[in-house]
Parts: structure tokens; C-alpha cells; sequence
């Protein structure tokens, strides 16, 4: 049901790159959908599908060509810059495949880092950090480095990071594709959780599985919805 009230809002969202003069390539060709606060969503799609560029959209990395991106009802779009940044830094909990963690910082630090460019005081830095690593079951070994850590444990850090300056949503890029089955698991269930609390959180996967733990999942191929159905 479409609604003025959901939280993100894509009317035929369109993205054209051109390589060159003669080169032009469609990754979206007008992706149309709504998120309700709250959802746990998966983006499925295969490579090419469109779903690494739709990510990038949502998550205020590139502007569509054509269309519109609506984010709390503010046409992204239309945004400057420096407001677009605001909220992919502030509203968006970004979570990667590769955790994207800084190498020569602990797992504290890296959970910090937001914090200290979001002003917070080097006390409540600190404070809110250890308890957002203890929120994702990472309690003991925070004055670990990343090397020092397993996949599952260093994508712990990464969720606590994403989460720390209370994001509007969490967006997960292929969170378990370096991981162990049983780690990858792990991870969904924090997803969940989080859900269950009330997070809105959007997984972008290829694998069914995964998605299937999500409360809907949107199907792309050729830059295209070709399904869009709730468990």
C-alpha cells in the first residue's frame, strides 16, 4: 500500500552510466517500492542485476539519473551535498562485506570513530561504545586489533559501529559473504534481533537463504523489480 508516511520511498528510480559517448548502460531502469519503518527487507538479485547500484542509491553514495529517492519525505535528490552526507553519516548504519575496518585501530576504536566526529565527549565515547559491543554480543576482546579477530568477530564490531549513532536504518552489503556458516548465522540472528527491537534493517544478498530471514525480499534482474513478496 503505498503511503506518504513510509520512511523510504523509490519512484521509478532510474541509473544510467556512460562510459563513454557511445556507451550507455541501464543498471536501473525505474525501481519503484516503499520501506516502512520498522521492516526487515532483502534485496536479491544476481550480478548485474542492479542491487550494488540500488545499495549505493539507498545509501546516499550516488544520485539516480532519473526518478526520485525519498528518505523520511526529503527528496534525496534535490539535497545538497553537504545535506547528503549529513545523512549518510548520521542516518544510515552502513554495513559491508568486508567489514571495513580500521586496520591499526581496536575493535573500541573503530566503534569510537563515528562518535568523535559526531562531537560526542571522550567519556560517552567510550561509554556508549563498550555497551553498543556488548548490545552485539563482542564483550571481551575490545582492545583486540581486526587482525586479531574472526569474521564473525570482526562483522560484531562492524554492526556496533553501524549502529552507534542510532541510524533510521541499517543497510547490510552481503554482511555474511565472508563468513563461516555457522558465523554468517550468528550475524542474521542480530539482524533479527535488532529487527525485533524495532530497527529497520535492508540486507542487499544473492543468496536465498539469507534472505529468507528478512520479512520481505525484493527480487531484481536487468534493473527491474520482477518480484516483490512477505514471508
Amino acid at each position: 500500500m503505498s503511503t506518504d508516511h513510509a520512511l523510504i520511498k523509490l519512484v521509478n528510480v532510474k541509473k544510467v552510466f556512460r562510459p563513454s559517448r557511445k556507451v550507455e548502460i541501464k543498471a536501473l531502469d525505474g525501481i519503484s517500492f516503499e520501506v516502512e519503518s520498522g521492516e526487515f527487507l532483502a534485496i536479491m538479485g544476481k550480478s548485474g542485476s542492479g542491487k550494488t547500484t540500488l545499495m549505493d542509491i539507498l545509501g546516499c553514495l550516488s544520485r539516480p539519473t532519473d526518478g526520485n529517492y525519498l528518505y523520511r519525505g526529503q527528496d534525496i535528490g534535490l539535497l545538497p551535498k553537504s545535506r547528503q552526507a549529513e545523512i549518510r553519516n548520521r542516518e544510515i548504519g552502513f554495513v559491508f562485506q568486508s567489514f571495513n575496518l580500521l586496520t591499526r585501530y581496536s575493535a573500541l576504536d573503530n566503534v569510537i570513530l563515528p562518535l568523535f566526529y559526531a562531537g560526542v565527549s571522550r567519556k560517552e565515547r567510550a561509554s556508549r561504545a563498550r555497551a553498543m559491543l556488548e548490545r552485539v554480543g563482542f564483550g571481551d576482546r575490545i582492545s583486540h586489533l581486526p587482525n586479531e579477530l574472526s569474521g564473525g568477530q570482526k562483522q560484531r564490531v562492524a554492526i556496533a559501529r553501524a549502529l552507534i549513532n542510532n541510524p533510521g536504518f541499517i543497510l547490510a552489503d552481503e554482511p555474511t559473504g565472508n563468513l563461516d556458516t555457522a558465523s554468517g548465522e550468528e550475524i542474521i540472528a542480530i539482524f533479527r534481533d535488532l529487527n525485533r527491537e524495532g530497527k529497520t534493517v535492508i540486507i542487499v544478498t544473492h543468496e536465498r537463504d539469507i534472505a529468507a530471514n528478512a520479512q520481505r525480499i525484493v527480487e531484481l534482474k536487468d534493473g527491474l523489480v520482477v518480484s516483490d513478496s512477505r514471508s
